[in-house]
């Protein structure tokens, strides 16, 4: 069990790996020499040299084909943590791929997990994969903890047990997402054995007294199957296969019995197509009398971690239940190792990080199943209520059950869904409405002068898709917004002789960028032909007595956060920030956002950016206690003529509140004002707005979100 290896050198590790070239050799010597600088002076618990962990690291990631980043990444993952390096050194020695894998895995290893229920739990996971902006980084996270855990024995029993619920809870079940098997069986069993010593040692017990008799049975069975597949010239290889601990604890937790595991008694056959898989699979039946209902096709419907093979329970030698599963050798590579399988060494760059990303992507959306709930089945439904349709080619898409032609028609290609005319089910024509059953042969008939209609939201099942014709749509209105509000802003400048290339150009042009918090000109032309932001924003030529007494009443802009005002259950310590859009305050209905590679940011539960979101939110909750005042935008209308600043600021004051800033906007000879406030909590902004109803000629007082 225990794979630590204290003698472990850096010429050992290059003598195995056989991808890298010359150059991606030196560049892992080159980490190795800096970081044994870096932790010259530290020991393990073990009385190693720290740099023992750090070649241990690697040598588990290159049993995953990693690639050189990750290997350099690897060596270097706490340097900054334990070693006291700065990101921009490792940058600058290192590269920007390398000092942003470092980060990354700095920054998840600071989180403090202190999961008490399953809320908890699920809460750290999806932060952990939220938080990861590249899922190399996950791998680091966990060969870093299988070393680990393979030198816990050093740690007090309470710390072992600690760290095991830890890599249970939240490591194992991110392992099987990423469908690394060699990873998470081994976490799992090693988790086991310092949780419940007294179980793990028990199985390993009975285990061992059947091991002779087992291997018996595994060997003939091994030679039967095998000379079945010769006689009919299928090339094949055979392995007997151990059941891990861990799966064996748990069927016995559920009440079965030793002799009752179909699976202690198995055979891995490997072959090198599909249709192979199936011809042997078909011969194994013809000799051997399947287990009814234990036969599994996961190569025509995969797993949702890419898994697939071929399952089946046979009646063995003597009446044994032999368990027998036949794939190819490139399934079995994405078995054992997952996502990593699909490092291509081929394939260089965006193509490579593209296809890892996309894969990460559909992780943080399924990383919030605790497959321990009793609420599985419900929080599964939307991935295992799957239809499998087919492109009139035989292709398989899968689709969640109430998908229609158009989520089709997008899962095929964003080109296909923009020009779709019409849909043939089954050589039928159907409505775009219609809903897709299990094997439907689908034909999308397209034009390319056609686009999508806004209608299309409404039909459309998936995120996807929807997400898509969005922005197809927002593409359109950006470029009809970004023309209108250049013609509306020349107009004003017109009107008022203002010079356009004197207010556009230069410092002024930054400075109003930076008031607006815009990216560039087009970001303040789309605003304003969107109605977002009025051109007296841009324009204030106004210098009454008003500014003056702003200037005295509006206090400087300061919203950090409190460490603690905002709780995120089961994490101690993470970037806490409330959004900018919406703006919540104390006794506002409140869900957080994880923000990839950088915090939470904390919305309004109706705030609209985060209304058609399923994936990385979470449950926060304001703090009991909390004695600071949070800013928030208000808008105030008017039918007045006259400017009713002085009105406001009163009332401000009155309330004991602090007035950030305020902007009035002057429509048709009427006045509107943009308030920025800072209030204790909801209350003390609902009275807020209630006083100022009562100024004469205010029409209506509410929040804004921007």
């Amino acid at each position: 069990m225990n794979k630590d290896n204290p003698n472990i050198t850096i010429e050992d590790i290059i003598n195995e790996i056989n991808y890298l070239n010359e150059g991606e050799i030196t560049r892992l010597k080159d980490a190795y020499e800096y970081a044994k600088k870096v932790h010259s002076n530290q020991k393990r618990l073990t009385g190693d040299d720290y740099i023992t962990h750090l070649l241990n690291v690697v040598h588990i990631l290159v049993s995953l084909n990693a690639d050189i980043d990750t290997l350099v990444a690897g060596m270097l993952h706490d340097t900054i943590n334990i070693g006291g390096v700065e990101k921009e050194v490792i940058k600058d020695k290192f590269g920007s791929e390398v000092a942003l894998l470092v980060s990354g895995i700095t920054q998840i290893n600071n989180l403090k997990y202190n999961g008490t229920n399953e809320t908890a739990i699920a809460n750290h996971r999806k932060i952990l994969v939220g938080l990861t902006k590249d899922v190399r980084v996950l791998f680091i996270k966990l060969a870093d903890r299988l070393h680990n855990m393979r030198t816990i024995y050093m740690l007090s029993d309470a710390k072992k047990k600690e760290n095991a619920k830890e890599t249970l809870e939240i490591l194992t079940p991110i392992a099987h997402r990423l469908g690394i098997n060699k990873i998470k069986s081994e976490l799992e069993d090693l988790s086991l054995r310092y949780l419940k010593p007294d179980v793990y040692f028990s199985i390993v017990e009975r285990l061992n007294k059947s091991k002779n008799e087992r291997n018996k049975f595994v060997e003939e069975m091994m030679e039967d199957v095998s000379s079945l597949l010769n006689e009919h010239r299928i090339k094949h290889e055979i392995k007997g296969r151990a059941k891990s601990i861990y799966s064996i604890y748990k069927k016995l937790d559920k009440g079965k019995r030793f002799s009752d595991i179909y699976d202690l008694l198995a055979l891995r056959v490997f072959v090198d197509t599909i249709p192979d898989c199936y011809q042997a699979m078909g011969l194994v039946h013809s000799k051997y009398r399947p287990v009814p209902k234990r036969f599994k096709d996961y190569i025509a419907m995969p797993k949702n971690n890419m898994y697939q093979s071929l399952h089946t329970t046979v009646f063995g030698p003597e009446g044994n239940f032999f368990e027998i599963q036949i794939r190819t050798y490139e399934m079995d590579e994405i078995a054992e190792r997952g996502i990593a399988s699909h490092w291509s060494y081929k394939e260089q760059g965006k193509n490579l990080m593209k296809g890892m990303e996309e894969k990460l992507q559909f992780f943080r959306s399924i990383m919030e199943i605790d497959e321990n709930s009793e609420e599985i089945d419900t929080k599964m439904e939307d991935l295992k209520d799957t239809i499998y349709v087919y492109t009139p080619k035989g292709d398989v898409i899968e689709l969640p059950n109430g998908s229609t032609p158009i989520d089709f028609a997008y899962r095929v290609h964003s080109k296909v869904g923009d020009s779709m005319v019409g849909a043939i089910v089954n050589e039928q024509i159907v409505p775009l409405d219609y809903i897709l059953q299990d094997n439907d042969v689908i034909k999308i008939n397209t034009n390319k002068t056609s686009t999508p209609s806004k209608s299309w939201l409404d039909i459309a099942y998936t995120n996807q898709a929807k997400n898509k014709i969005r922005a197809y749509f927002n593409k359109i209105d950006k470029a009809e917004y970004l023309k209108k509000g250049e013609e509306i802003l020349t107009k004003e400048f017109r009107k008022k002789k203002i010079s356009a290339s004197d207010m556009l150009s230069g410092d002024n042009l930054d400075k109003i960028l930076n008031d607006l918090h815009l990216a560039n000109i087009n970001d303040l032309y789309i605003n304003i032909g969107s109605g977002k932001i009025s051109v007296s924003h841009v324009i204030n030529t106004d210098d009454d007595k008003s500014e003056v007494l702003l200037n005295k009443v509006i206090k400087d802009n300061n919203d950090t956060e409190h460490k603690g005002d905002i709780i995120v259950e089961g994490i101690d310590d993470i970037k806490v920030k409330r959004a900018k859009c919406c703006t919540p305050v104390p006794g506002d209905e409140i869900v957080g956002y994880i923000q990839t590679g950088i915090g939470i940011n904390i919305h309004k539960s109706n705030c609209p950016n985060v209304a058609n979101i399923k994936e990385r939110l979470i449950n926060v909750r304001w703090n009991d206690i909390i004695d600071k005042k949070y800013s928030t935008n208000i808008m105030v209308y008017t039918n007045a003529k006259k400017d009713l600043i002085l009105d406001i600021v009163s009332i401000t004051q009155n309330n004991n509140l602090t007035l950030k800033s305020i902007n009035n906007i002057k429509i048709d000879g009427k006045y509107s004002f943009e308030l920025k406030v800072s209030v204790p909590n909801l209350e003390a902004l609902n009275k807020y707005i209630n006083a100022l109803s009562t100024i004469e000629g205010v029409t209506g007082v509410e929040r804004i979100i921007k």
